[in-house]
C-alpha cells in the first residue's frame, strides 16, 4: 500500500539515493555515462540537507512529497511555483518525480503526481508545469498518460559538454489523474 506524506530530514539519505539511481536509470543512453556514473548520492544528500537547514518544510515555497511502502521510501516528487520566464500568475511547476527504478510500474508515480496535483491545488496554482528531457519516452508516456500535454516549450541545457532537449508539458490543476 502505497502512502504518500510531505518529506521529513529524516527521508533524505532515500530520497538521495531514489534521485541518483532514476537519474542513473532515467537517462543511461540519453546523456554521458560518465556524467551518470560520477552522480554522488553524498552530494545530493548533502544539498538536500542545505536545503531542508535553509527552508525546513513548513511554509516552504518547494513541496517535497515522499511516497512509502511499509516504512520504505520508494518515491519522491517535488514541486512549487513555476520558474520559467513566461508562465503566468498561478503557474505552478513538477519539479522532479523520482520512483525506485525497480518499483517502475507499482503505482508510486501515479500516487505522487496525485498527490502532487491535490497539493498544487490547495496552493491555489491553476496549471502545473514540467520540463522532460525530450529522448525520455517512459517520461513522457507516463506523463501523457496523467494528461499533460506538450506547450510548445522547449529548451536545451548542457551536461557534460553535451546538449539534452527538454520538453515542456502542461494540465490544468482542476483535472484528476
Amino acid at each position: 500500500m502505497v502512502r504518500v506524506r510531505e518529506m521529513t530530514a529524516g527521508d533524505i539519505d532515500a530520497v538521495a539515493r531514489i534521485r541518483v539511481r532514476g537519474w542513473r536509470f532515467a537517462y543511461a543512453g540519453i546523456m554521458p555515462q560518465a556524467y551518470l556514473d560520477g552522480l554522488s548520492v553524498r552530494e545530493n544528500a548533502e544539498r538536500l540537507r542545505e536545503f531542508f537547514a535553509r527552508a525546513g518544510t513548513a511554509g516552504s515555497a518547494v513541496t517535497n512529497l515522499v511516497a512509502e511502502d511499509a516504512g520504505a521510501v520508494t518515491g519522491w516528487a517535488c514541486f512549487g511555483a513555476a520558474r520559467d520566464g513566461d508562465a503566468v500568475p498561478g503557474d505552478g511547476e513538477l519539479y522532479a518525480l523520482y520512483v525506485r527504478p525497480e518499483l517502475i510500474g507499482a503505482g508510486i508515480g501515479r500516487a505522487l503526481t496525485a498527490a502532487s496535483l491535490a497539493g498544487a491545488a490547495e496552493r491555489g496554482f491553476s496549471r502545473l508545469l514540467l520540463w522532460v528531457v525530450r529522448d525520455n519516452a517512459r517520461a513522457r508516456r507516463f506523463y501523457e498518460r496523467a494528461g499533460f500535454a506538450a506547450d510548445g516549450g522547449a529548451e536545451a541545457y548542457e551536461v557534460a559538454g553535451v546538449p539534452v532537449p527538454e520538453v515542456r508539458y502542461a494540465l490544468e490543476v482542476g483535472r484528476t489523474f
